[in-house]
């Protein structure tokens, strides 16, 4: 039985270029993962800087999940991810997976 007003949309050609920018974008940055005390009233944050983009939208897919695979929360500040807790050798293990080897 036919739908009338189905229509199916063709999406290959987008995810193509999304994968093809994320792979272009893996292989020039070189990350800077720290953790941080200072000025957050003795809670500790790891910080993660040198994504080089300024692209709001890979940045927070990627923030969101790493907060997912960390169990953590965190934010998106100045294309720096912040995230709740010492997080350093979770987030190293994440970036790796996601195909990030500058760490």
């Amino acid at each position: 039985m036919g739908k009338k007003n189905w229509i199916e949309f063709e999406n290959q050609e987008k995810k193509s270029e999304e994968t093809a920018k994320a792979e272009s974008f893996n292989k020039r940055s070189k990350l800077n993962i720290s953790k941080q005390k200072k000025g957050k009233k003795g809670k500790t944050i790891t910080l993660i800087r040198g994504f080089g983009t300024e692209d709001e939208i890979f940045l927070k897919e990627l923030l969101k999940k790493i907060k997912v695979f960390c169990g953590t929360g965190g934010t998106l500040i100045d294309s720096n991810i912040q995230l709740q807790g010492d997080m350093v050798s979770q987030s190293i293990e994440f970036l790796r997976k996601e195909g990030f080897h500058n760490l």
